[in-house]
């Protein structure tokens, strides 16, 4: 069954409440999302991976790549689009912190410094965001679907109302999407922006969907 954003973040609430917390959320997504990247490219060690990071929980989900990416020998970047004092949720910071402690991650606003990264995930704006894509994530988008490389998407492409399926402005044009939990609405026959789609569970207990679905 396909959900609405609204419906989503009101199970991850419910969820939350009842002791899953958003945080175990969020570990299970990225590392989720990284065996989904695993699966397209078998051994990922030594590979260039650029991750655009935006300052929400999709940003967040991005950190979780990025660690878990590290363990598994990929050359990883993480470019966050904005200063780490515009973090917005508490999970995203404690993973920007971790980031911090981990020498075999860079962390480089600069996106572009290397233009032609093997693998680009996008991991900006997320399910969150409705109406055109301001700066700096406009230029990130361009930037992403600029690139030669494989370019997933985390949860939602960028740019994308995963509501309603569409994008005010532009949006990534993903290779392969991985989204969270259940498919979102709005993302069902949009394969020319989504690329593959992949639903992942990520421990959400099924009574957190009580009278929501």
């Amino acid at each position: 069954m396909e959900i609405s954003v609204a419906q989503m973040m009101r199970i991850e609430e419910q969820g939350h409440k009842m002791g899953f917390l958003k945080k175990f959320m969020m570990e299970n997504a990225g590392a989720a999302a990284v065996r989904r990247l695993t699966e397209a490219f078998g051994d990922v060690a030594g590979r260039r991976i650029l991750i655009l990071a935006g300052t929400g929980n999709n940003g967040g989900d991005g950190m979780v790549m990025a660690r878990h990416l590290a363990g598994l020998g990929a050359d990883v970047r993480v470019s966050l689009l904005a200063g780490a004092d515009s973090i917005r949720t508490e999970e995203a910071g404690w993973n920007w912190g971790l980031l911090e402690k981990m020498p075999s991650v860079r962390r480089d606003p600069d996106y572009a410094a290397d233009p032609a990264p093997e693998i680009v995930v996008d991991a900006m704006l997320g399910t969150g965001m409705s109406g055109p894509a301001r700066e700096p994530y406009a230029s990130a988008i361009s930037f992403v679907n600029s690139t030669p490389g494989f370019k997933m998407a985390v949860d939602v492409p960028s740019g994308l109302d995963a509501t309603t399926g569409e994008a005010a402005g532009e949006c990534v044009r993903a290779d392969m999407t991985v989204t969270f939990h259940r498919a979102k609405r709005g993302m069902a026959g949009r394969a020319e922006v989504c690329g593959k789609l992949f639903v992942e569970p990520i421990g959400i207990p099924p009574e957190a969907e009580e009278g929501i679905v």
